[in-house]
């Protein structure tokens, strides 16, 4: 099993930064890929960003948020400039164990969770 926990949301003004964390523990070493999902207010969850051995962005990010992870490979970090209000939502980190990666950017069976962060972006 593997345990995420993620931390670094709050609240934050248009055209400001968040940093968030996800930090991975247990059997971090059957971890493919890492990642960002996010689920705004009566939204469905939606990909945000992943890496492995590249990176993943989905294009409402592309520009604004970078993802990275340390050398351990099991800390992933977003970076999040320029954020707009359409941003606001739960980030949640995600670990797949899936070597596919058309399921980096999308939900597998093989995935871990954590409880998510709340994001909000409002002046």
């Amino acid at each position: 099993q593997v345990q995420l926990v993620e931390s670094g949301g709050g609240l934050v003004q248009p055209g400001g930064s968040l940093r968030l964390s996800c930090a991975a523990s247990g059997r971090t070493s059957s971890i493919a890929a890492m990642g960002w999902f996010r689920q705004g207010p009566g939204e469905q969850r939606e990909f945000v960003a992943s890496i492995s051995a590249s990176t993943y962005y989905a294009d409402s990010v592309k520009g604004r948020f970078t993802i990275s992870r340390d050398n351990a490979k099991t800390t992933v970090y977003l970076q999040m400039n320029s954020l707009k209000t359409e941003d606001t939502a739960v980030y949640y980190c995600k670990a797949t164990r899936s070597s596919n990666s058309y399921y980096y950017t999308r939900r597998s069976g093989m995935d871990y969770w954590g409880k998510g962060t709340l994001v909000t972006v409002s002046s």
